[in-house]
C-alpha cells in the first residue's frame, strides 16, 4: 500500500500528550500503525550559537536553560568539557556535591515522568501520588540552591554554593520520609493489573534496535542493554560510591517504567553516601580557572534520559568558537518508529511517552525548504539576521514609546 493512500493520523504539532510542540504523521492500516514521519524545527532557539557569544562562565547558565527538567544535567556535560579543555581537576568536595545535585535532579524528572504517565492512562492516582511525593525534593533545591529549578551550581573549576552542615539533616529526613513512599507507588505500579494490561508488550524495543538507534538512558537498559555514563566513564563522584546500574530486558513501556522507579532507589543510595562524605571532607569546593587555553573538550553526562554531550572548542579567547551539543532525545525519539511499528493508534502516544522525549533538548535547524518543490528559502544565518532584524525593530518601537 502506498504512503498516499494509508489513512494519516497526526500527532502534534499541538497536542495534550506534547509538552512541546512536534509533529508525528502515523501512516495507519485500519488501527494499525505502518509507518512513522517525524517533522522537526518548532522549537529551534539556537543555543549552540548563542554560546559563541557568551564568556565561558555566562555559558553555564545559559545551557541550564535547554531544558527545565535537565536543567544541572547539561551544566555538569559542559563543565566536564571545560574542564577537559583545560585540563582542571575539581576539589572532591565539589564532585560530591555535583553528584548530590545530579541525582536529586534524577529522581525529580523520573517522579515527574511516573505522574504523567499516569495522568496520559487516565490513571490519576498516580500522578496525584508522584508528584506529591516529588514536591519535597524541590524544597531540597530551595534549600541547598535558592531554586527550585535552573539551580545555577556548576562552575568551571567546581560548585558555586556549598552544602551547609546544618542542611545536610534536612536532606537525609526527606530522603527517609521518601523511601517508604517511593516503595509504595513502585509496588502499586507492579501489581496492578490494569497497568500490566495496558503497557506490558506495549512498544517494545529490542536490544538490537537500541543498537542500531543508538539510545541512551532508561530506553536502552528498559531494554537490556546496560549502559550508563556514570559507570562507563565516571565524573563528579560516582566512582567514589557503590550503586547498581538497574536494567530489564522486556523493552516495552511497562519496562521503562520499572527501570525508572528503582532508579530513584538508587539515586537515593548515592546521595547518602555523598552526605556522608561531605562530612568528612571539608576541603575547597572549587579551584580558581583564570583562562581557557586554545583546544579542544569534550564532557558527558548521564541525565534522567541518558547521555547528555557536550564539545566546546576555544582559541585562547574568554568565549567558545564552537559549541556542539547532543541531548539524549536527539537519538531516543527516533526510536519510536522502531517501536511504534505493528502496535495500533492508541498505544502510540504512550509509546512516545515512554521514551520521556524533550523536543527542545533535540531541535536543530539547518536549512529551510519550500515543501511542496523543496526550493531552499533560508538558511540558518539567514534565519539568525532576520530574528536580530526583528528584535531591533521592537526595540525601537519600545523606545519610542
Amino acid at each position: 500500500m502506498e504512503k498516499k493512500k494509508k489513512v494519516v493520523v497526526p500527532i502534534g504539532p499541538y497536542h495534550p500528550l506534547l509538552e512541546e510542540p512536534e509533529y508525528f504523521a502515523l501512516y495507519c492500516d485500519g488501527e494499525m500503525v505502518v509507518d512513522v514521519e517525524w517533522e522537526a524545527g518548532y522549537n529551534h532557539r539556537g543555543i549552540e550559537k548563542l554560546c559563541e557569544s557568551k564568556s565561558w562562565d555566562q555559558v553555564t547558565f545559559l545551557v541550564e536553560r535547554i531544558c527545565g527538567i535537565c536543567s544541572t544535567s547539561h551544566p555538569i556535560a559542559y563543565v566536564n568539557a571545560v574542564e577537559d579543555l583545560a585540563k582542571v581537576e575539581i576539589p572532591e568536595r565539589a564532585r560530591y556535591i555535583r553528584s548530590i545535585i545530579g541525582e536529586l535532579e534524577r529522581i525529580h524528572s523520573h517522579l515527574l515522568w511516573v505522574g504523567l504517565a499516569g495522568h496520559f492512562l487516565g490513571y490519576n492516582t498516580v500522578f496525584m501520588w508522584a508528584w506529591k511525593y516529588r514536591e519535597p525534593v524541590l524544597d531540597i533545591f530551595e534549600l541547598v540552591t535558592g531554586n527550585r529549578q535552573s539551580y545555577a551550581m556548576m562552575k568551571i573549576g567546581g560548585v558555586r554554593r556549598d552544602v551547609r552542615d546544618e542542611d545536610i539533616p534536612v536532606i537525609r529526613k526527606v530522603l527517609d520520609e521518601l523511601k517508604p513512599k517511593l516503595e509504595m507507588l513502585t509496588q502499586a505500579v507492579l501489581d496492578d493489573p490494569v497497568l500490566a494490561a495496558r503497557l506490558k508488550g506495549v512498544g517494545v524495543l529490542t536490544a538490537q534496535d537500541v543498537k542500531d538507534y543508538g539510545a541512551v538512558g532508561p530506553t536502552a537498559r528498559a531494554s537490556g542493554v546496560k549502559i550508563d555514563v556514570r559507570k562507563d566513564s565516571p565524573c563528579a563522584a560516582y566512582d567514589l560510591v557503590a550503586w547498581q546500574v538497574i536494567t530489564c530486558q522486556e523493552g516495552d513501556v511497562f519496562a521503562k517504567a520499572v527501570v525508572r522507579l528503582l532508579e530513584c532507589f538508587e539515586s537515593i543510595k548515592i546521595i547518602e553516601q555523598c552526605l556522608d562524605n561531605l562530612g568528612k571532607n571539608k576541603g575547597p569546593i572549587e579551584v580558581e580557572v583564570r583562562e581557557i587555553p586554545p583546544g579542544e573538550g569534550i564532557g558527558h553526562y548521564e541525565a534522567p534520559r541518558g547521555e547528555v554531550f557536550h564539545y566546546v572548542r576555544s582559541d585562547g579567547t574568554n568565549r567558545p568558537v564552537r559549541h556542539k551539543i547532543r541531548a539524549p532525545s536527539f537519538v531516543n525519539i527516533p526510536t519510536f518508529r522502531a517501536s511504534c511499528l505493528g502496535q495500533t493508534i492508541s498505544d502510540v502516544a504512550i509509546i512516545l511517552a515512554g521514551v520521556d522525549p524533550c523536543y527542545c533538548c533535540t531541535e536543530r535547524m539547518l536549512t529551510v525548504y519550500q515543501a511542496d518543490n523543496r526550493r531552499k528559502i533560508m538558511d540558518g544565518r539567514e534565519v539568525i539576521r532576520l530574528c536580530q532584524e526583528k528584535t531591533e525593530k521592537l526595540r525601537e518601537k519600545m523606545r519610542k514609546r
